[in-house]
């Protein structure tokens, strides 16, 4: 079920220049929400914005009654967010898309050992931190391989340490093993059952390349360009072996072995 409502500024936290984490809240309950859907943005005051922005679920926290948004800071629209206060009223529709697959639903049987690898790059990393609270409540022990220019652009990594094992990748070596996240070491075994994936294409497609070698299933977030969120508009089409699907309707989440990605 989608709904449409205004959301109250709880905090914003300026990670650093080009990041952002809205913590927002409502007068009721929050509805459920899956790891890997997003929400559509209303962008109040910025008479550049004509459209809303679609910003990944990053968590729900079900104590406090927030959802967070990793706003990364590019353009006016989230310029404007990233200035909200406390007390700010934002407007919403929500929740959107379909969400990642759980292991009970990839699974014939229930096993919590089972490996489950995150990959993440840059803001890529927003939908993973709730799927990896969702696993960890299922008693998996999730590891997330994150990635990022340099040690400063690493994001929420001490959040992500809560629910599971982190490891780390820098360009510059500045954390973690030098080089992209698709050359750690810790792929080289291939000893995974199931691949979560999200962040700068080129990235994904280098991981779900590996996932082939090594006939690993997994999933990836599409982050084409969305307008409408809705369906309608069709700006973010992706080729799969079934057609065209509207990454905002049948993704953002897709099977790996669905895209037609040259890999």
């Amino acid at each position: 079920m989608r709904y449409i409502g205004d959301w109250v500024v709880k905090e914003n936290y300026r990670i650093h220049d080009h990041y952002s984490l809205l913590k927002l809240t409502l007068d009721k309950e929050i509805p459920e929400m899956m790891p890997g859907q997003f929400v559509q943005v209303r962008v109040d005051d910025s008479p550049s914005t004509f459209l809303r922005r679609p910003i990944s679920v990053h968590f729900i926290d079900r104590q406090a009654n927030e959802l967070w948004l990793l706003i990364q800071i590019i353009g006016d629209g989230t310029r404007r967010l990233a200035k909200s206060r406390p007390g700010d009223s934002i407007n919403l529709i929500y929740p959107l898309g379909n969400g990642f697959s759980l292991p009970e639903d990839i699974f014939s049987a229930p096993d919590t050992n089972k490996k489950l690898l995150l990959v993440g790059g840059g803001g890529g990393v927003a939908p993973l931190l709730y799927l990896g609270a969702r696993l960890s409540a299922l008693n998996y022990k999730p590891v997330f391989l994150s990635g990022a220019r340099s040690q400063n652009d690493l994001l929420q990594i001490d959040e992500f340490r809560k629910f599971g094992t982190v490891y780390l990748a820098t360009e510059d070596g500045s954390c973690g093993e030098k080089g992209f996240v698709t050359n750690h070491s810790i792929l080289e075994s291939g000893d995974f059952d199931y691949l979560y994936i999200c962040g700068p294409k080129p990235m994904m497609i280098a991981v779900a390349k590996y996932a082939r070698q090594h006939s690993i299933p997994g999933e990836v977030s599409l982050e084409n360009t969305m307008a409408c969120g809705m369906g309608v508009c069709l700006c973010c089409v992706e080729k799969t072996v079934s057609g065209n699907m509207r990454t905002c309707i049948e993704g953002p989440i897709f099977n790996i072995n669905t895209l037609t990605w040259q890999i």
